[in-house]
């Protein structure tokens, strides 16, 4: 096993008093194995400073030092929280680490301004959170990414609509609607106006609009990883269930998936009659291609681009 195959670091985990461990933060996550000589009985000290209980959420916080086999299942919590960190870092792209069985060693948590406490102690305490002007921001097994990471080069609008474990490359911008999942992300400089589902990578320059949703293996249960190539523009209220290529767009509010049947406008007709009719599991990943809805009969047509696709606003992704 290569050593570019693991991560490694020290962290602080946050523990509830049954012992769950709710989560933990790696500052500075290193690609490969423990040094030699390094010993975690000498913890950092800025990070031994910060170790200490917080009686108001009911945890403790201890330093860890984990390292994980990118090519294994998590192991535990902190190594799925590693693995999470690895990717926000960008030291390894989505969809090329193993996260089987992360959901199970993600316990649900209540995540404040205070930081994460267990449901059941927000329960108990919620009066004295209330006192101390601490607000629960969510319910849920994962965190916003920029409680945990801020990624160069990027612009977030809305904290809640990015998880950690995403993956931004520098120039990316996601405007307040945007969202992005784990283990999902953009390999370049892109605008994300719409959802990008789990295992779902954007291609240099390319835009998600408004509203504009892309199906994940998670929703999908299916296996496919849908990818959208560079210079991509996928219209607003549009959505897609297949990958596109480089230099394609998708008409404003059309949903195109694996089964979806298209018209090849610019295709002759075929030998028996009528035009040539594809399913959209044929035309998966294509560069260079126009889905549109004919406003006259309907139909969900496709036709060849020529060119390259959309021009992102330089300035806008300085």
């Amino acid at each position: 096993m290569s050593e570019e195959r693991w991560v490694w670091g020290v962290g602080l985990a946050t523990l509830a008093d049954d012992g769950t461990v709710l989560d933990t933060w790696f500052p500075s996550p290193s690609e490969g194995r423990i040094p030699l000589g390094y010993d975690p009985q000498m913890p950092p000290d800025e990070l031994e400073r910060l170790a200490v209980a917080d009686a108001r959420r009911a945890v403790t916080v201890e330093v860890v030092t984990v390292e994980a086999d990118l090519d294994v299942a998590p192991a535990s919590t902190a190594d799925a929280y590693l693995r999470l960190h690895a990717l926000s870092h960008r030291l390894v792209r989505p969809n090329e680490l193993n996260l089987d069985g992360i959901f199970g060693h993600l316990p649900n948590v209540a995540w404040t301004t205070a930081g994460p406490m267990h449901p059941d102690a927000l329960t108990r305490l919620r009066p004295f959170l209330a006192r101390d002007g601490i607000q629960v921001q969510g319910l849920d097994k994962f965190p916003r990414l920029l409680d945990y990471v801020t990624p160069a080069g990027v612009r977030i609008a809305d904290a809640s609509r990015v998880r950690l474990g995403a993956y931004l490359s520098p120039g990316t911008t996601v405007m307040h609607e945007g969202f992005v999942n784990f283990n999902a992300g953009t390999l370049g400089q892109s605008m994300i106006e719409g959802r990008v589902s789990q295992g779902v990578v954007i291609g240099d320059g390319s835009d998600i609009g408004g509203g504009a949703s892309i199906m994940g293996t998670l929703s999908g249960g299916g296996t496919h990883k849908v990818s959208v190539g560079a210079r991509t523009l996928l219209g607003a209220n549009a959505g897609i269930g297949i990958s596109l290529g480089d230099d394609c767009i998708v008409e404003a509010g059309l949903y195109v998936t694996a089964g979806t049947k298209i018209v090849v406008a610019d295709a002759p007709p075929r030998a028996e009659g009528g035009p040539q009719v594809v399913k959209g599991s044929e035309l998966s990943g294509r560069d260079g291609l126009l889905y549109r809805r004919n406003s006259v009969t309907g139909a969900v047509e496709v036709v060849q681009r020529a060119g390259t696709g959309v021009t992102l606003n330089e300035a806008l992704h300085a």
